[in-house]
C-alpha cells in the first residue's frame, strides 16, 4: 500500500480522465504521501511515519506522542 497515510488512512480515489473528445479513461488520484521522520521522546527512539500533507499538520498540532497513540489504536505497528 504504497499511497496510504498512517494517521488518517486516506487511500486513493479513482474516477476518470475525460479528453477533448470526451472519450472516459480511468485514473487515480494520489493522496500526498511524505515519508517524515519524528523524535518520540517517551521511547527515546525516532519513528519514521508515512502521512499525508494534512496528517504533517494534525501531528504539528497533536503532538507526535498522541498521533503515534491514534496510529496505534487504528492496528499500525510504529
Amino acid at each position: 500500500m504504497s499511497a496510504h497515510c498512517m494517521l488518517t488512512g486516506t487511500q486513493p480515489g479513482f474516477g476518470n480522465r475525460i479528453s477533448h473528445s470526451h472519450r472516459r479513461t480511468s485514473r487515480r488520484f494520489d493522496p500526498n504521501i511524505q515519508t517524515k521522520r519524528y523524535w518520540l521522546p517517551g521511547e527515546g527512539r525516532h519513528v519514521r511515519l508515512r502521512l499525508s500533507a494534512k496528517a504533517i499538520k494534525t501531528v504539528d498540532t497533536i503532538g507526535v506522542e498522541a498521533a503515534v497513540a491514534r496510529i496505534r489504536a487504528r492496528g499500525v505497528k510504529v
